[in-house]
């Protein structure tokens, strides 16, 4: 007898539609699931992964192996560089035949300059052009760099493309900048075509060296005391050597240059716990400041970025202690929210305790107390969707008030694209992308590059009345 069709009451689902981790077969998971993965496994993933990343970090480099950064059009200058009208400009470079004159793909098509050109053309102007034009940044006589960190210790928060894309934004604006990458995957190092071969190519020789110096100084008091001096290992006796200037390597910017890190980095997180317990009295959060200052960097750049650890670390505090503007990204959800709010408070813990020991000591021999200061703290929105999370950013923003920027960095196609050839926005040809794609996504970095800038201009400024007050008394 045939049946006739039975309609499926509103609770039944048909098989097809349950998800798919219900009926499973145990023995078809077991069959797929493998061999068990021992230690030396880890030593062939870390290879596939070793030569996944030189192939997709060769993309874009020249024949002989280096990075190389992209022309710049006539278009782009006049519009992001150097402010004047395309006409104007065109009319400087045909009086001035000794200025670079660019190169054509094709006849009567547009100039095309290395940025090193940019920078020679932006010289010209400043000194010859419109004295009401900012044709070069400002920055005050005598004033030392500003050294930024960018530090969360949640990771994927857009820590390193946010501290890459604002020290590219500052060489683009005509600084000279210094990059240090603090942590240990490199990533920063990647970005800017740098080769590290080991720990001694990384910022850890230049702490070691102020660990030995403080050795040094203890032992000379060890001595006057009739005691025998504490000996000096051999990676200390390196690091007595070692200098900032054989640290730092070129990048394919001009005006970038980069201290690398790589994996064996990550050592100094064992390291210096050892020679702080070793030795109380080394102030392990100077060591990184010192070390640059003795070596004259902060008189050499303008700016000096650094790209912390997603952890707080040695590394990280030797990263904050040092740095004059401190810049926090995250995302506008819930639990990046509560992440950076514990990462601020372990900071208060952090920070609070070194001073607290710092002062007991400096009140019982009558010395002044130790109290860290920044210039300017602020968080930032990165891979911000206003479609998805303007309430969720609003509600942040009335909690943290001005600790938070206003300014939201959005997430566009071009940072997509520009990620998946291993570059920086700005090193993107705009060819290679829709000119309004291009142009949107650069408006919403230009944009958090000029509320860096603000905080930077600031900071200078009130140092620089600071010290004409200082000299007037």
């Amino acid at each position: 007898m045939r049946r006739g069709s039975q309609m499926s009451s509103p609770d039944m689902t048909p098989d097809s539609a349950l998800p798919p981790y219900f009926n499973i077969n145990p023995d078809a998971a077991l069959a797929a699931l493998g061999h068990p993965t021992t230690t030396a496994d880890f030593a062939a993933i870390a290879k596939a992964c070793e030569a996944g990343r030189a192939d997709l970090s060769s993309r874009g480099l020249e024949e002989n192996g280096q990075r190389s950064l992209r022309l710049f059009s006539t278009w782009e200058i006049t519009r992001y560089l150097i402010p004047v009208a395309t006409g104007h400009f065109r009319r400087v470079l045909k009086q001035n035949p000794d200025l670079p004159q660019g190169r054509s793909e094709t006849t009567g098509g547009a100039k095309w300059f290395t940025f090193d050109e940019v920078l020679a053309l932006r010289a010209h102007f400043a000194s010859e052009g419109s004295k009401t034009k900012e044709y070069l940044p400002y920055r005050p006589k005598g004033q030392p760099a500003k050294l930024v960190a960018v530090a969360n210790f949640k990771g994927g928060v857009g820590k390193t493309s946010t501290a890459a894309h604002l020290a590219m934004s500052a060489a683009l604006d005509g600084y000279k900048v210094l990059v240090i990458d603090l942590d240990s995957q490199g990533s920063m190092t990647s970005i800017f075509g740098g080769t590290v071969k080991d720990e001694w190519q990384t910022v850890f020789p230049l702490l070691a060296r102020h660990y030995a110096r403080h050795l040094q100084s203890d032992n000379q008091r060890r001595m006057d005391r009739g005691e025998a001096p504490t000996p000096l290992d051999d990676t200390l006796s390196d690091a007595l050597a070692s200098r900032s200037e054989t640290l730092i390597q070129p990048t394919h910017w001009p005006n970038i240059d980069l201290i690398g890190a790589q994996l064996n980095l990550y050592w100094a997180e064992f390291q210096i716990p050892v020679w702080r317990m070793a030795s109380r009295g080394w102030k392990l959060w100077d060591a990184l400041t010192d070390s640059l200052q003795e070596d004259g960097v902060l008189d050499q750049y303008d700016v000096i970025f650094l790209d912390t650890p997603p952890a707080l670390g040695y590394l990280t505090i030797n990263g904050l202690a040092a740095s004059d503007i401190l810049l926090v990204p995250l995302g506008a959800s819930f639990l990046e929210f509560d992440s950076t709010g514990r990462f601020f408070d372990m900071l208060h813990s952090t920070f609070g305790s070194i001073e607290e020991a710092e002062n007991m000591a400096a009140r019982a021999l009558g010395r002044d107390g130790l109290a860290f200061q920044w210039d300017a703290v602020r968080a930032v929105v990165t891979r911000f969707d206003p479609g998805q999370q303007a309430e969720l950013a609003a509600l942040m923003q009335a909690y943290l008030g001005p600790t938070l920027s206003p300014h939201r960095q959005g997430f566009t196609a071009l940072i997509g694209q520009a990620g998946e050839q291993v570059q920086g926005i700005y090193e993107a040809d705009y060819r290679d992308f829709n000119r309004e794609t291009y142009v949107r996504g650069r408006e919403t970095f230009d944009a958090t590059y000029a509320a860096f800038k603000q905080l930077l201009l600031g900071s200078w400024r009130r140092d620089e009345l600071a010290a004409q007050t200082q000299a007037a008394e």
